[in-house]
C-alpha cells in the first residue's frame, strides 16, 4: 500500500509443493519481497516520494519467526535460499515484517468466499464502494 491505497496484490499457485503452511507462506514472502524492492525502486526513480522501509505483512507467525531468527533448524533447510534473501533485506533495513490478524487480512476478499458483513468491512477498509448502490 502506498499512501493508504492498495498498489499491488497477487494470488498465484506456487510452483513447488510445500511441506507446511509456514513454508508456503515463507516462499510467498520471498516473492513479495522481490516485488516490494522493485516497487520501491520504481517509486524512487519516478521521484514519487522518499520511501524508507517497506512493510511486508504476513498472517503466519511461524513464517515471521523464520524470517527473524538467524538460526537455521533442520526443518528449514529446504527453504534456506529464501531465508538468506529475506533476512538480508531485513538486516539491511530495506524491509520490515509485521503480523496481521486473520480478521484484518484484506486479501481474503480476493481468495475466499465471504459473507455480507465481512465483505462490507474489508471493502470499507480498502475504500471500495458499490457504484450501483442506490444513492
Amino acid at each position: 500500500m502506498v499512501g493508504g491505497n492498495l498498489v499491488s496484490w497477487k494470488s498465484k499457485k506456487q510452483d513447488v509443493v510445500a511441506r507446511s503452511s509456514a513454508e508456503a507462506e515463507y516462499r510467498a514472502m520471498a516473492l513479495a519481497t522481490c516485488e516490494l524492492i522493485w516497487l520501491k525502486q520504481l517509486l524512487q526513480e519516478l521521484k514519487f516520494c522518499a520511501t524508507s522501509q517497506a512493510e511486508l505483512i504476513c498472517d503466519n507467525q511461524a513464517a515471521l519467526y523464520i524470517a527473524s531468527n538467524p538460526v537455521f533448524h533442520e526443518r528449514t533447510k529446504h527453504i534456506e535460499i529464501d531465508c538468506h534473501f529475506i533476512r538480508e533485506k531485513i538486516l539491511s533495513g530495506c524491509i520490515f515484517t509485521s503480523h496481521v490478524k486473520s480478521n484484518d487480512q484484506f486479501a481474503d476478499i480476493l481468495t475466499k468466499s465471504l459473507r455480507g458483513s465481512r465483505i462490507e468491512y474489508i471493502c470499507n477498509k480498502l475504500g471500495a464502494y458499490d457504484l450501483y448502490a442506490p444513492a
